[in-house]
Formats: C-alpha cells, sequence, structure tokens
C-alpha cells in the first residue's frame, strides 16, 4: 500500500473468512479500517480482536441489501476515520439448487445480497465516502470463478458474480481517468464458512457425502488443495496498493488453477 499517510479502508462482510483476512491484512499495514456484517455481537467480537493486535479498526453493523442502512454505514465509516480511499465488497451469500424448484425469495436475495449491494456500496463510496471527489481510490469487489463460468444448480449465485465481473469492467472504465482503479478477485474453492456451506449445499442436492463431494471439488483444482483466504487478502492487498496503479477493469482468479475459468 501507499506509504503517504494513513489510508482509509471500507470492508464488508469482515468478520469471517475472506473478509477477516481482508480486514486484518489491510490493518496490519498501517490502514484504518471500518468493517461490517450484519450481526451486532461478531462486529463487537472482531473489533475487540483486532483491537486487542494493535490494529486500527472499528466498525457498525449494516445489512447491505438496504439502501439505508448502506448510506448510514458510510457515514459512520467517514465520521470515525475521514474519506475512503479503499473499499472492498466482500459481503456475500451461497445459495442454489434445482432452478424450476427455487422459490423467488431466494433467487432475490442472492441477487440483492451478492450483486445490488455492490452497486449500492460502491456509489455511496464515491459520493459520501467522498472518493469520487478526492478523484483517488481503489475498489475490490469479491467475485468468484463462479462469475466466470456457470455452476449447475447454483444459477443464482452463478449470476450475482457474472454481475459483479460486468460491473466492475464497466466502472472501471468509467472511471479509468480518474485515479480511481475498480477490480474484482475471483476466489475458487477456499477455506472458509462461506466454503463449507457450498459443500453442505451440494449434498443436499444429492451430490453425494461430504467426503464425494470433497473429493470432486478438489479433482478440479491442478493445485490439489483449496486457497486460504489469506491467500485472496494477498491479491486483494496487491491491487491497492501504489503498485498496481495501472490494473483496473479486471477479474482476476485466486483458485489454483480451476479449469474452465
Amino acid at each position: 500500500m501507499s506509504d503517504q499517510g494513513r489510508r482509509v479502508a471500507v470492508v464488508t462482510g469482515a468478520t469471517s473468512g475472506i473478509g477477516l483476512a481482508v480486514a486484518t491484512l489491510l490493518a496490519e499495514r498501517g490502514a484504518s479500517v471500518f468493517i461490517c456484517a450484519r450481526n451486532a455481537g461478531s462486529v463487537t467480537a472482531t473489533v475487540g480482536r483486532l483491537r486487542d493486535g494493535g490494529l486500527e479498526v472499528d466498525g457498525t453493523t449494516c445489512d447491505v441489501r438496504s439502501r439505508e442502512d448502506v448510506r448510514s454505514f458510510v457515514r459512520a465509516a467517514v465520521d470515525r476515520y475521514g474519506p475512503v480511499d479503499i473499499l472492498v465488497n466482500n459481503a456475500g451469500r451461497t445459495g442454489g439448487g434445482v432452478t424450476t424448484e427455487l422459490t423467488d425469495e431466494l433467487w432475490y436475495d442472492v441477487i440483492d445480497t451478492n450483486l445490488n449491494s455492490v452497486f449500492l456500496m460502491t456509489r455511496e463510496v464515491l459520493t459520501t465516502g467522498g472518493m469520487q471527489r478526492r478523484a483517488k481510490g481503489r475498489i475490490i469487489n469479491v467475485a468468484s470463478t463462479a462469475g466466470r463460468r456457470g455452476m449447475p444448480h447454483g444459477a443464482p449465485y452463478s449470476a450475482s458474480k457474472h454481475g459483479v465481473v460486468g460491473f466492475t469492467r464497466a466502472l472501471g472504465n468509467e472511471l479509468a481517468r480518474s485515479g480511481i482503479t475498480v477490480n474484482a478477485v475471483c476466489p475458487g474453492y477456499v477455506e472458509t464458512p462461506f466454503g463449507e456451506s457450498v459443500v453442505r449445499g451440494h449434498i443436499a442436492d444429492g451430490a453425494g457425502s461430504e467426503s464425494d463431494v470433497l473429493q470432486k471439488f478438489q479433482a478440479e483444482i491442478p493445485l490439489g488443495r483449496y486457497s486460504t483466504p489469506e491467500e485472496v487478502a494477498g491479491m486483494v492487498e496487491y491491487l491497492v496498493s501504489d503498485t498496481a496503479a495501472s490494473i483496473t477493469s479486471q477479474a482476476i482468479n485466486v483458485c489454483g488453477g480451476l479449469s474452465g475459468c
């Protein structure tokens, strides 16, 4: 990251998995990090743990599906630390099943959580967060390799993450001359609670036992193992650095060579 003063980073969905790894790494590299999640207890506990480690972190609850919550969250971040330099849109959920059996509620909730929230949070950071006015910044959207290929029984999730990749490329080109870069990180299979929920979903859809599903997933990865949250966070750290200033509108895989992406 830049060595010219402390930068302010906003990370959504930051109390576990990739979001927690990103928030921790950015704070360790000198950023003031403002986090959110839906659960107040999780936010309080995460902020406490990171502060105990000497890191400059604060946060509050936010339902990223809610325009009002997003606006309040970004205002709180600015009030606490000042204008936002870095936005990491990480909040998301899994969801799928046989497409003809999907409920409207599931479809819309996955799209609202994974895609519409990225638009709402990005717009608010650019405006209320001061990023556009200051004409500098980094926006990183955590997409997925599911945003580069189709996942059987994963239509809502794949559609939402394809949308995130498309939004990233469009906005990156739109802001290309502004001093603000926009990129997506596309994790494959990652060792997180989210990844465990994907496995459970496949089991529920009749894909076999946990061992069967894990063996199938790992067989698709040339590296032969899941990625770690810290490895994904490392890519985010690079993309927000000064060295990455010429990289924008890109969707970059962190997936162990997963085929079809």
